[in-house]
């Protein structure tokens, strides 16, 4: 009625850097969150969840949960007329490290879309919610009988997806209608108890005969299972804007103290003029030529299999060297600082020489080179750094034991730190500059 009347708008999609204020929680976190409160405040907490989703999250009051972490798909359910969502397909599935955690997430699309929906969300695939690829808000959420907590999640980005193992892809699109009267959760309790119960039966069928059931995790021989079968949400790959024609380079580029301020080209002889630059930046410097420059298009697979976004390794705008916005430039001796106070809206680079301890298929693993060991650099007060670099999707990572150096040239972008107790710094980062 309020949408016939104009006084709503349709849902709509949202953008990955523009998406609503909020916290993102794992299945720990959001057990807990919901199994103890009692059911007056549950029902108040839904109402504002489901208000916040129908306006598009418009004044909302706190944070907006989203949800983080691996979960297995027990069933699946083809939406229709009878249901909250009318067209697309909803997921039914348990976290795998939070067993009194149930979701159920729903994945709204055009019927063009559903043939390979169909073929692509079964019993037994793996969903895995990143921070970083993924904002799937909670909704609403409901107690089993027996005490488990349901949350319905919807993915704000309403995404292309596909498997790790797989090649096809199905697009998301925003619901055009809400059935509102249809009642929450999606899946109803005795639907629930038949999913389960199939879901049981499917397991009992694929366990070899003699062997138990396998622990999420761990295979019952003790070795690490095979890689399963993911379903991952994909970003599609961003133009880059043609660079303009830079001005003639300067004669040189002095770096002085972390800061790189370009000087004045002038007469023979004459001494540069310094710049009164307050805190240190990392300064574009500017190219000859005009060449135009092209992202990597080529996307590699994740090792793992999956449900997820056409992620890759992610995909963000990336520069080439010396062309990267202003910003901070740091040494891994400035990490415990920016840890204490935090990025505050800042761009932050690193430069530095560093190890490469772990790679995969997208991240790398690094530490600064030094001679000291890091057990003994915590014993005499210091703090010791891991840097975790994830590329684009395309990008090699640097081979485990390589040395990677970078400058003011070609630093990496900071995007979060965090200090553990023992003074471990964990510093997010990724690469941001062309090949």
């Amino acid at each position: 009625m309020l949408k016939k009347l104009h006084r709503i708008d349709p849902p709509r999609r949202f953008e990955l850097t523009a998406a609503p204020a909020g916290e993102f929680l794992t299945p720990h976190q959001l057990h807990n969150r919901y199994a103890t409160v009692g059911a007056a405040e549950l029902a108040k907490i839904n109402t504002d969840l489901v208000r916040n989703y129908i306006r598009n999250f418009q004044q909302v009051r706190g944070l907006v949960p989203y949800v983080v972490g691996r979960f297995r798909i027990i069933d699946v359910h083809e939406l229709g007329g009878a249901d909250i969502f009318t067209s697309g397909m909803v997921v039914l599935a348990a976290a795998v490290d939070e067993g009194e955690l149930l979701m159920e997430h729903v994945y709204p699309a055009d019927a063009r879309d559903l043939p390979l929906m169909r073929q692509t969300l079964m019993p037994g695939l793996e969903i895995k919610l990143e921070r970083t690829h993924d904002i799937s808000a909670v909704v609403h959420a409901d107690r089993t009988s027996d005490g488990r907590v349901l949350i319905t999640a919807m993915p704000l980005l309403y995404g292309t997806y596909t498997v790790t193992r797989g090649s096809g892809t199905f697009s998301l699109e925003p619901p055009l209608d809400l059935n509102l009267a249809a009642g929450w959760p999606l899946f109803k309790p005795e639907q629930l108890r038949e999913a389960e119960k199939r879901f049981a039966e499917l397991r009992l069928r694929e366990a070899p005969s003699g062997a138990a059931l396998g622990v999420p995790g761990f295979a019952p021989s003790g070795t690490p299972p095979p890689a399963e079968n993911q379903l991952v949400r994909v970003e599609q790959a961003v133009a880059l804007e043609t660079p303009k024609p830079a001005p003639p380079p300067p004669s040189l580029a002095k770096v002085e103290k972390g800061r790189i301020a370009a000087t004045k080209t002038g007469k023979k002889g004459a001494a540069p003029t310094p710049t009164a630059t307050p805190v240190q930046i990392a300064k574009a410097l500017p190219v000859v030529s005009p060449t135009s420059i092209s992202a990597p298009v080529a996307q590699a697979a994740p090792a793992d299999g999956t449900l997820a976004s056409t992620a890759g390794g992610g995909t963000w705008k990336t520069y080439p060297a010396g062309r990267m916005p202003l910003g901070r430039l740091i040494a891994p001796a400035d990490l415990a600082d920016v840890a204490d106070r935090g990025l505050a809206g800042e761009r932050i680079y690193l430069k530095g020489q560093f190890v490469v301890n772990f790679a995969d298929a997208n991240k790398a693993v690094l530490r600064p080179r030094s001679r000291v060991p890091d057990s003994v650099m915590r014993l005499a007060g210091g703090n010791s750094a891991r840097i975790i670099v994830e590329y684009p999707a395309g990008y090699v990572p640097p081979a485990p034991c390589s040395t990677v150096t970078r400058d003011e040239i070609r630093p990496l972008e900071i995007t979060e730190v965090r200090k553990q107790e023992d003074g471990q710094l964990n510093v997010f980062a990724r690469e941001i500059m062309q090949p």
